[in-house]
């Protein structure tokens, strides 16, 4: 496991047909690093996550991975380094979950090579990491949502990448099962330094996890940095149209967002008494 490995978009414009989504968007990854994503829905954000990917291609611009273009690397030397979960992923009929973990494990497989040892260790560390050993001979397609999305997450765990994309993970997850998730995300990175990239819509959660920050609005990057200055009242007026106050969370330190609403005013302190 190396934690240099450079993931940058140069300049990339994105879009589907004749809509540009994303234009002339400039983003890197801080290798080593967590990094998470906000914005409002259709800003740009599972668009750039896609392309950065290697799943949709740019219109201009383009994306490098270590600094080569990755629309121009093989699919499986793309595989070996970069893993991706996307927001919907669909399991074929019938599959069972170890079955499903252990395609994770395709882009090691060589044209004559057979599966190992190595691989079973990888897909059962997948499997306990992420609290699904004990659901490995049911079927996916019997599973809860928040059980699909633990298995799914599996999958990409067993899949061992240098760089490791999630376009919002902690979809269909009880609040317990998001902390577990990106809990085991930030131990994924501490441990492996894997350089971890996902999408949240939590801001409270994506501040608490994040060594990096980035806010999009309208398919451009808004701030990247710090989460202490790049979540501020300001940008998530610009980002989301939402007035807010912006403290410290109690328990981290890191900034925490408390919407304020049309029926909810701020509470004036009372006047000293004299």
């Amino acid at each position: 496991m190396t934690t240099e490995r450079t993931l940058t978009a140069e300049n990339v414009t994105l879009g589907y047909g004749d809509r540009t989504i994303v234009e002339s968007l400039d983003l890197a990854l801080p290798p080593g690093r967590v990094t998470t994503i906000v914005g409002a829905n259709a800003c740009g954000k599972s668009t750039l996550l896609k392309a950065m990917a290697r799943l949709l291609s740019p219109s201009g611009g383009q994306v490098l991975l270590d600094g080569k273009a990755i629309h121009r690397m093989p699919t499986k030397q793309v595989a070996r380094v970069l893993g991706l979960l996307p927001q919907s992923p669909i399991a074929p009929d019938g599959i069972a979950v170890s079955d499903l973990v252990s395609r994770g494990r395709h882009p090691h497989q060589g044209a004559l090579s057979r599966w190992t040892s190595a691989d079973d260790a990888a897909v059962a560390r997948a499997l306990e990491a992420t609290d699904t050993a004990h659901l490995a001979d049911r079927h996916v397609d019997e599973l809860s949502g928040g059980q699909r999305q633990r298995v799914w997450i599996a999958m990409a765990l067993a899949q061992e990448t240098d760089v490791l994309l999630l376009d919002e993970p902690t979809t269909f997850l009880d609040i317990s099962h998001q902390i577990d998730v990106l809990d085991l995300l930030t131990d994924l990175n501490r441990r492996r330094g894997t350089t971890v990239a996902m999408v949240l819509h939590d801001l409270n959660l994506a501040a608490r996890y994040a060594d990096h920050l980035v806010a999009m609005e309208g398919g451009r990057v808004v701030a990247a940095g710090d989460p202490a200055e790049v979540l501020t009242e300001e940008i998530v007026r610009e980002v989301f149209g939402l007035d807010s106050r912006v403290v410290p969370d109690p328990l981290t330190g890191r900034p925490m967002v408390i919407p304020i609403g049309r029926h909810h005013t701020l509470i004036e302190p009372e006047p000293a008494q004299g």
